[in-house]
């Protein structure tokens, strides 16, 4: 068997649709050169608020409960939320009553389509626990995606699905209308997602929330990870990029419904595509990164917030992976091993999807890898958003079959099935 025909691509796609929308905090500032000695352009929008006369308010009343409740079902919440968040810094909006708050809250927020411009670089899990097996006896699983909107910001979404470990593959139609959680801190520098407001995870989007996110919270990967006398619980590292500088975060469902995010520390953490391994070897946590750029690392920590400590443990070899190496996820434990898939970087910046297998009692050998890509991009799919790209942030394995999303010139995400047997075939 070759490389190239070890999966079938299923005829399941996942395109981004402008029409999701999620309501946002707005702000907006005067230039330094041009605020000193006046109110704040804040305090100036309310001020202008409160000068309408009652007709026109009621008018701008009627918008905010035409449209905006037609497109989201909590949209009054969402803009009282806003406008308490601001009350310290406007003072106006503490006079104000029941009507011209949600008003203000709704000049203070924005309709966001997180997902105009591309759905891509999917992650999947099991759902853990009874949850993860439907009444069927199909696997249920949790996809993440990266959606791309208005200023090239990324933010995170989710679908659910079941797979019958074959060809059977069902996607969830995502819900039609889009929540942002509401956010908390502590003083140990979590900050909790309260997604109460959703009623279907699809409704949940992960928006940029902390400055070192300011761009983006790009291409989470998700492993259910299992540890000691703990229930499994799905755990996401995903780069946090503030337009300049990027860094690792984690972030951790509770209940799928309840998120805490949490930077990472360490000089291991300030690089892109790091991926936990979904338990702990010789007990001590691990992940797989590309710290240099280059080449994939192995990272290994006693805690699971802090990694300082990392090696080299595999180079580019073949032309398709000549500029660089990378995981495509989190390892899958198999009989053989751990199965990692992998993306490799060659020419025109072409990005293809191989595989290879680490040591399953230390994984820093690898025994074997491809030697050619199972996944690149193919005649039809050249083109898009970013042309020669085919790439993923995660697989499951259920028996001796493989579910891959991956997406496609990062822009949308496809679906591919193969069989872990064919996949160690083509490996030396």
């Amino acid at each position: 068997m070759e490389a190239a025909d070890v999966f079938t691509k299923l005829d399941v796609e996942l395109h981004p649709d402008p029409a999701r929308t999620v309501i946002r905090p707005f702000h907006f500032a005067y230039p330094s050169a041009f605020e000193e000695g006046k109110p704040t352009r804040m305090e100036a929008v309310v001020a202008r608020l409160l000068q309408a006369d009652e007709a026109t308010r009621e008018r701008m009343m009627d918008y905010v409960s035409g449209p905006m409740h037609q497109r989201h079902r909590n949209a009054d919440t969402m803009f009282l939320r806003q406008v308490d968040r601001l009350a310290d810094e406007v003072p106006a909006i503490r006079q104000l009553n029941d009507r011209d708050r949600l008003l203000a809250g709704a000049y203070f927020s924005q309709e966001y389509a997180f997902e105009s411009a591309a759905l891509f670089n999917p992650s999947i899990v099991r759902v853990p626990g009874e949850r993860g097996t439907s009444d069927d006896g199909q696997l249920q699983f949790l996809l993440s995606l990266r959606g791309i909107g208005e200023g090239h910001i990324s933010s995170v979404t989710f679908r659910t699905g079941t797979w019958d470990g074959g060809t059977g593959l069902t996607i969830d139609a995502p819900s039609t209308h889009c929540v942002p959680p509401r956010i908390e801190s502590d003083s140990e520098g979590w900050v909790r997602l309260q997604c109460e407001d959703s009623q279907d995870i699809s409704e949940t989007v992960i928006f940029p929330v902390l400055p070192s996110q300011r761009q983006g919270v790009e291409d989470l990967r998700m492993v259910a990870f299992e540890d000691e006398d703990c229930e499994p619980t799905v755990i996401g590292t995903y780069t946090a990029f503030d337009g300049q500088t990027v860094r690792q975060e984690l972030i951790r469902g509770i209940d799928l419904r309840t998120f805490e995010m949490r930077p990472l520390s360490g000089r291991m953490t300030g690089y892109k595509g790091m991926a936990l391994f979904p338990r702990r070897i010789d007990g001590r946590y691990a992940m797989l990164g590309r710290q240099d750029n280059e080449n994939i690392w192995l990272l290994t920590s006693d805690d699971l917030y802090t990694w300082e400590e990392g090696k080299t443990i595999m180079e580019p070899r073949y032309p398709w992976e000549f500029v660089q190496i990378g995981n495509c996820g989190s390892p899958i434990e198999i009989d053989e091993g751990w199965l990692v898939f992998t993306h490799g970087v060659g020419l025109v910046r072409g990005y293809a999807i191989g595989a290879c297998l680490l040591d399953k009692q230390d994984p820093s050998r690898v025994l074997a890898r491809t030697h050619a890509p199972l996944i690149f991009p193919s005649a039809e799919h050249r083109g898009g958003y970013v042309p020669n790209v085919t790439y993923s942030c995660g697989a499951i394995v259920e028996g001796r079959q493989v579910l891959l999303p991956y997406a496609v010139a990062d822009e949308f995400t496809a679906f591919a099935l193969g069989c872990v047997d064919d996949v160690l075939s083509v490996m030396e």
